[in-house]
């Protein structure tokens, strides 16, 4: 057996029905996992469930202790046990300089890309301990490595992923539970569309800014979000289990800049 392969795990992804999020959920059953895969209502769970079949579908709230509640209820009813987290839940927010960011957006951010991440690992850390150990994966940005013109709020709630990552990387060690984080750079989703449209002007088009961001990185294009995927797959497996603490970025060269 392959020490990549992840039959007889299981693993709970958020944000499944997003981009990254579904190619995590098809990657992992792809390598013999059982996957719960938890959105919220409307964002994307009912074509998981219709096309990804072997997926435990649940609309959860990363938000909500009591939701998490569900969440470790549900994978223990399902699967018998715990062996993954992947907090893959997140927003951008509002697109906007530092003195122009709408209050009313800060808590939103920070609570999904911050508080989502810490609850999950508060509720589904002791049972992943408890089921023999196992691996979390965060997904923080390269906006986590560094600044982001008009995405400061991300940016940091990025930058705070990575800060609960290593700190749970020294608290679960004794446990036999890894934590990392990963970080992507632009990659082919929603999320980038919406950055695109918000940078849009007379003089510059979509297809046109998608161009210029793919120029500062050296391979010369975004990533796509089975490329995420495939390295999530590898810090879930026991190809890497001498691997924690760490921020990863997955970015075409990007950081190689800096």
């Amino acid at each position: 057996m392959s020490e990549q392969d992840l039959t007889g795990r299981a693993v709970v992804v958020t944000g499944a029905g997003g981009g990254i999020g579904r190619a995590v959920v098809e990657h992992l059953l792809g390598r013999g996992a059982d996957v719960l895969a938890a959105d919220l209502p409307g964002a994307g769970l009912s074509a998981v469930q219709d096309e990804l079949e072997a997926a435990v579908v649940l609309e959860a709230d990363v938000t909500s202790l009591d939701d998490w509640g569900r969440v470790a209820r549900a994978a223990e009813a399902a699967f018998g046990r715990l062996d993954g987290l992947v907090n893959n839940a997140g927003i951008e927010g509002a697109i906007a300089p530092i003195v122009e960011y709408p209050s009313e957006m800060v808590d939103r951010v920070l609570d999904i890309n911050v508080k989502g991440v810490l609850y999950g690992m508060q509720v589904l850390q002791p049972v992943i301990a408890a089921d023999g150990g196992g691996s979390i994966v965060n997904v923080s940005s390269v906006a986590g490595l560094g600044g982001a013109r008009n995405l400061s709020v991300y940016s940091a709630s990025k930058h705070a992923v990575i800060g609960l990552t290593r700190s749970a990387a020294i608290e679960f060690a004794a446990d036999g539970v890894r934590v990392n984080a990963v970080c992507p750079s632009p990659i082919q989703t929603r999320m980038m569309r919406s950055l695109e449209d918000a940078m849009k002007s007379d003089e510059l088009d979509a297809a046109s800014i998608e161009a210029m961001l793919s120029q500062s990185i050296p391979v010369g294009r975004y990533g796509e979000p089975n490329e995420v995927a495939d390295l999530i797959g590898f810090l879930l497996s026991s190809a890497s289990v001498f691997l924690t603490g760490a921020a990863i970025p997955i970015d075409g060269g990007l950081t190689a800049r800096s």
